[in-house]
């Protein structure tokens, strides 16, 4: 019989192995996304995070309600609510993704597809999150939290509805939630034809159900193991320590779901013919990139996750926490794609008789400080 952390660490593998094909295959992104919205109008990819969003979640509340596992147990679920630290860091993460190119989560994929600035990314979110939860930063965030914080009783809204309306209540006020996002997703016909935004939400929506499995079931219910399903800011700090210290046992589902990632990113690159080496055009690329990074890691660790993490993990808990850090991520990056847009970090209104080239934004300007890069 396989240990469970040999199993733990197998599972986490080819979980991110499987994550990283299907990112590096599809293009999935949700800075993508925000950037196609804010500048196109286009709502395509958003459709696609969305999906993913309601295939975890329906897939979360079906495995709640036919096994033992049982979503209060996650750290999503927690008792107290750190609402300072999901709106703060997450409005750090959003802006820090924007000027990264995008999340921890697409910045593997890139790395794992030769990109230079990639790494450079993740070691930076690794480093700036360590710092934050464990290191030189440790004491702020400790003084945040204990400011920051409140137990309201219900730390989701699954929990809540359980609790006024019976057990099952929770997981079909889940699965409610999950047909009400089909039904907006889907009534765009042209998202409903065989497209790799489609295939990019189911696959990525079922992994999230899968390291649930994995992390609370295939390990003996989850017991000293740690229930965990998809995230990628503390694992990458995790992975880097492993990779300075090791340890002489496997390292856990998290640091192995790292490994799978660029794993499975660079076996499908190379497959596609689309592996190459990518390096910074200038310093200011290169600066740009390094201090959106810095915001990633200590925001992703503020926020307790990332837009995979809180995004599709969190939200398939329906926890109050993981939307706070979701709707600040958005928030985000949103005004990070609008300060790459226009050089502005605040908006200003300027009538467009008076602005430079007739009105027209600044990313179509030759002075434009830089585009997202998805």
């Amino acid at each position: 019989m396989i240990e469970p952390h040999v199993a733990l660490a197998i599972a986490g593998l080819l979980i991110g192995a499987l994550f990283g094909a299907t990112v590096q295959r599809t293009h999935y992104c949700l800075m993508g996304a925000l950037a196609d919205l804010a500048l196109f109008g286009s709502r395509r990819r958003l459709r696609s995070w969305l999906l993913a969003v309601a295939v975890a979640l329906a897939g979360t509340q079906l495995l709640a309600v036919a096994s033992p596992f049982d979503p209060g147990r996650s750290l999503y679920l927690r008792s107290d609510l750190f609402w300072l630290g999901a709106v703060g860091g997450g409005l750090m993460f959003g802006f820090g993704m924007v000027l990264a190119g995008g999340c921890i989560s697409r910045n593997l994929v890139r790395a794992g597809a030769g990109s230079l600035k990639a790494w450079l990314v993740v070691l930076l979110v690794a480093v700036s999150a360590y710092a934050t939860i464990a290191g030189l930063l440790a004491p702020v965030y400790r003084l945040l939290h204990s400011i920051g914080s409140f137990a309201p009783g219900y730390a989701g809204l699954g929990q809540l509805a359980s609790g006024l309306l019976g057990p099952l209540a929770g997981p079909l006020s889940g699965l409610l939630l999950a047909a009400l996002l089909l039904s907006w997703i889907f009534a765009d016909p042209r998202f409903r034809h065989r497209s790799p935004e489609l295939s990019a939400g189911v696959i990525l929506g079922a992994l999230v159900v899968a390291g649930w499995w994995a992390t609370s079931l295939l390990a003996g219910g989850g017991a000293g193991w740690g229930m965990a399903s998809l995230t990628f800011v503390l694992p990458t700090a995790r992975g880097l320590l492993y990779l300075m210290a090791g340890g002489g046992l496997l390292p856990g589902f998290g640091v192995m779901l790292v490994l799978g990632t660029l794993l499975g990113a660079f076996l499908a690159a190379r497959r596609a013919g689309q592996f190459r080496i990518e390096t910074f055009a200038d310093r200011t690329d290169l600066g740009r990139h390094a201090l959106g990074a810095v915001l990633m890691g200590s925001g992703g660790a503020l926020a307790g996750g990332c837009t995979v993490g809180q995004g599709l993990s969190g939200l398939s808990t329906m926890s109050f926490e993981s939307a706070l850090a979701v709707a600040a991520i958005l928030l985000g990056g949103l005004r990070g794609v609008r300060y790459l847009e226009t050089g502005r970090l605040w908006p200003a209104r300027m009538p467009a008789e008076d602005s430079e080239d007739g009105g027209r934004p600044v990313a179509m300007r030759p002075s434009h400080p830089g585009k997202p890069v998805s």
